[in-house]
């Protein structure tokens, strides 16, 4: 016999109240199991650009039925748009780039993909687990032990990037697998979000029976504060939906 996983999925994006232009973009291929965010940076003629591009490349992804294959695609993806990214900058003289994470929930598995400041967040029985680590200046010196969390949390170089997409001709795509549960919640948001919204309420909010209410009031709490960045949030929720044979076992989820 082999679980089936029902899944839905909700999204969300606010330039927020100091920016005119929102420069993270978003895209969500539920069918597929596949989700994206990003974070464009270098001003708002070209932020917007590196993060479209980001996206544009995981969209066009096709996802092998093998698991491993399929996270190598997808990495594929984002390395294809940090060649585009980057040539771009060199041609028009202009630094940019973007953060991006990607969520893959292929069979009973799942991956997490991700360079830059943007997050996953997972919540299972209860508990919030971080899934992504900040590639960021601020991290690494607490990485360190140069700074302890608590100094990091306000310091002044903390959006600071220490690997973002597109700023060099090459990239590292960190990767976390696991397994998929039944009632597993994961958040993917840029740091708008994850900036101003502290782990204990993040987990209380992703906790709400329904998943639109929960992400309509992690962006109502981040622009009751203010709301200095551009915010994008997609929560994606895992339910069991029926049993099969173990000879559908290798059939596309949805």
């Amino acid at each position: 016999m082999s679980v089936q996983f029902r899944i839905a999925s909700v999204a969300a994006t606010h330039p927020g109240l100091v920016r005119r232009v929102n420069e993270d973009r978003h895209a969500e291929r539920t069918a597929d199991g596949l989700w994206v965010v990003a974070d464009g940076m270098g001003g708002h003629a070209f932020g917007d650009w590196a993060a479209h591009a980001v996206v544009q490349a995981i969209e066009s992804v096709d996802i092998p039925l093998a698991f491993d294959a399929a996270v190598q695609a997808v990495a594929d993806g984002v390395h294809s748009a940090n060649r585009r990214i980057w040539a771009e900058s060199q041609r028009r003289g202009q630094q940019m780039g973007s953060t991006v994470v990607v969520l893959l929930v292929h069979g009973d598995r799942f991956a997490a993909l991700w360079v830059g400041d943007s997050r996953i967040y997972l919540r299972r029985a209860d508990m919030l687990v971080p899934l992504t680590r900040d590639h960021s200046q601020v991290q690494e010196m607490v990485d360190r032990g140069l700074l302890s969390p608590e100094e990091a949390e306000d310091h002044p170089r903390g959006h600071v990037l220490a690997r973002a997409v597109g700023v060099g001709a090459r990239i590292a795509v960190d990767v976390v697998t696991d397994g998929v549960e039944p009632g597993d919640r994961y958040l993917l948001c840029s740091d708008g979000l994850s900036g101003q919204v502290a782990d204990p309420e993040l987990s209380a909010m992703l906790g709400l029976p329904d998943q639109s209410e929960a992400i309509e009031a992690l962006v109502a709490r981040v622009l009751d504060r203010g709301a200095p960045d551009n915010v994008t949030a997609i929560l994606v929720g895992i339910q069991e939906a029926t049993r099969l044979d173990f000879a559908d076992a290798g059939r596309t989820r949805t």
